[in-house]
């Protein structure tokens, strides 16, 4: 065991991009399985077509974008621990992580085959989610930014993210039944007005 993470470190300092996407994508697609067989349930009826689209979204989109977003953290220089652990934490939280719950229920959308669903997803899904979020990566970033290696950072959120994405799997499931459920009414409304 000692000598697999001792690699993987070693893949992470040589090849950053490509451990961290390939990190974020089997996390957010252990997340995805996670929600359909020990939150809903699902059984033999699990969507592998979900699972992809998770995989997919965060070895492709999330990873790369964390990867940069972590390199562009650990440059900027702060004039004391302090400040730097309190400004790399707010400007992750404040900055990035509201678009970044966007893109997240709208690249699901779109990823589905369901553009027009993308506005009325984010507007279920987004407040909740956001709110969440900074209940789990304000007290994570901050161990973050002040204990972990800069290499590392990645991983940390990785390994927290396997159960935050189980969240995200569920909430994009149940904003997507509230996004159909508001198309619907607005079409019947159309037929009827």
């Amino acid at each position: 065991m000692a000598s697999l993470f001792k690699a993987y470190n070693t893949l992470l300092i040589r090849r950053p991009m490509l451990a961290q996407c390939a990190t974020a994508a089997v996390l957010f697609g252990a997340g995805d399985i996670i929600a359909q067989q020990a939150v809903e349930r699902r059984g033999k009826e699990h969507d592998f077509a979900r699972t992809a689209r998770l995989t997919f979204y965060g070895g492709a989109m999330f990873g790369p974008a964390m990867t940069k977003w972590y390199q562009l953290l650990n440059r900027i220089q702060f004039k004391s621990p302090t400040k730097a652990i309190v400004y790399r934490v707010w400007l992750d939280q404040c900055i990035l992580t509201p678009g970044a719950v966007v893109v997240f229920f709208g690249s699901m959308a779109v990823l589905e085959g369901k553009p027009r669903e993308a506005v009325p997803r984010i507007g279920a899904g987004y407040v909740p989610t956001l709110l969440r979020n900074w209940c789990v990566f304000v007290p994570t970033q901050i161990i973050n930014f002040w204990l972990v290696p800069p290499h590392l950072r990645f991983v940390v959120v990785s390994v927290v993210s396997l159960f935050w994405n189980t969240y995200l799997s569920v909430a994009n499931a149940n904003a997507t039944k509230l996004a159909e459920s508001a198309i619907e009414e607005k079409q019947v409304e159309k037929i009827e007005g």
